[in-house]
């Protein structure tokens, strides 16, 4: 791996971006370089890898799965392990949320959910289209997912323009911005609003406590609006418990990606309430849910999710995450003493350092140089590491963060003078 000339990378300007670090393997909570040099991953790949790299219970599982049927398409044909899964993640998940659409990504499982509510209240006999989503928030990539995000994220700017109809508005945290919400929801035009639970991703990692997803299912409630959980990040286990939605305010919709499968390979899940799922069942042919993906469902996926679960069950996973907020409140705390530092904050297993002014790409070559893998974004330096971390590993984290922030810290306050 020494070109990439025929790659085209993520959130990258290729023109003038350093080359990326080139992986040959990766097992438990270490990513191993082409140089040899190990990498402890903070960021568990992008929120993923939940149970580390290469968990053997799930590489037996999807060993036996590809030895029976790697793939099928899922339009005429069934097969069990989306058949267990699905029914395991209705057991699972909070209130009535009991039908199950698989797809192959985060982005496109919220897709599902958008149409899936413009389409809930065709069928019954209303024209919604509009979404209310939140400042800070992020849902993916795709069009639809994209237009739900907030703009000040900084991923709309060359797409100004194509966006699916949304309002954005305040998280209720406060009685006026309830007050606000609940103003927008009279809007009889409001398909659904969409929130991240507890912590919002990608807008900055910001936390919000159970009571605000309480006042949005409220106002849901109050105006005959879905709401939508976009529990893609959130979802087994990040933030404490197995799902972010409390059972006092479940969703109509809910979107789960990212852990999923342990990080082993791509699948979501768009799960559904009963009430929504009986919308699209009638004698009329035009009143079912027109959507497909390709690799819909597909068994390796699923096997691979199913072994997950089975881990959640098995592994003390929730206890694991307690100890790593513990950890990471403790450690990291001394950061909010270093000059720039605005916030220190953890929530289950995601611990974050804000900073004054943004950070990004330039601070992370000291990490790679002091053996660990931290990606920092906007104002940001945060860790979502493994649940299966040892607390030796997660101290290497941790002080990394403290001696990168302190380094930039004494570069922001000595600039360097040209002549």
């Amino acid at each position: 791996m020494t070109c990439i000339d025929s790659l085209w990378l993520p959130y990258t300007q290729m023109a003038t971006a350093p080359a990326p670090l080139p992986v040959v393997a990766a097992s438990g909570v270490r990513i191993r370089l082409a140089d040899g040099r190990e990498l402890i991953d903070g960021i568990s790949s992008w929120w993923t890898m939940c149970h580390g790299y290469r968990h053997p219970h799930i590489m037996q599982a999807v060993a036996a799965q590809l030895d029976t049927l790697p793939h099928v398409m899922f339009a005429g044909l069934v097969h069990e392990p989306a058949l267990t899964l699905a029914r395991r993640l209705a057991a699972l998940l909070p209130g009535n949320l009991e039908r199950v659409f698989f797809s192959e990504s985060g982005s496109v499982a919220v897709e599902v959910a958008l149409k899936m509510a413009v389409q809930y209240w065709k069928n019954r006999g209303q024209d919604r289209r509009r979404f209310v989503a939140f400042r800070d928030g992020y849902h993916g990539d795709t069009l639809g997912a994209l237009s739900v995000t907030d703009p000040g994220c900084g991923f709309h700017a060359a797409l100004a323009g194509y966006r699916v109809p949304q309002i954005f508005a305040q998280l209720p945290r406060e009685a006026e911005a309830r007050a606000a919400l609940d103003a927008l929801l009279a809007n009889p035009d409001i398909a659904a609003v969409i929130v991240e639970p507890r912590v919002q991703g990608a807008g900055g990692m910001r936390f919000h406590d159970v009571d605000t997803l309480r006042a949005i299912r409220a106002c849901c409630d109050e105006h005959g609006v879905l709401m939508i959980a976009d529990e893609i990040m959130t979802g087994f286990g990040r933030t404490g418990t197995l799902f972010a939605s409390p059972p006092d305010a479940v969703p109509d919709i809910l979107c789960l990606s990212k852990a999923l499968t342990g990080g082993t390979l791509p699948l979501a899940a768009t799960v559904a309430a009963d009430h929504v799922f009986a919308a699209f069942c009638s004698e009329r042919a035009e009143d079912a849910f027109m959507h497909g993906p390709t690799f819909m469902a597909n068994p390796l996926a699923c096997a691979a999710a199913n072994a997950s679960l089975d881990l959640f069950e098995s592994e003390p996973r929730l206890a694991q995450v307690a100890a790593i907020e513990a950890q990471m409140r403790r450690e990291l705390e001394p950061c909010r003493a270093l000059p720039g530092v605005v916030d220190v904050r953890a929530i289950g297993a995601i611990g974050v350092v804000q900073l004054d002014r943004p950070v990004a790409a330039n601070l992370r070559p000291a990490f790679v140089e002091r053996g660990v893998w931290v990606r920092p974004f906007g104002d940001i330096v945060y860790l979502a590491p493994p649940f299966v971390i040892d607390a030796a590993d997660l101290t290497m984290l941790t002080t990394a963060i403290r001696a990168v922030v302190a380094q930039s810290a004494a570069e922001a306050s000595c600039p360097i003078s040209t002549p």
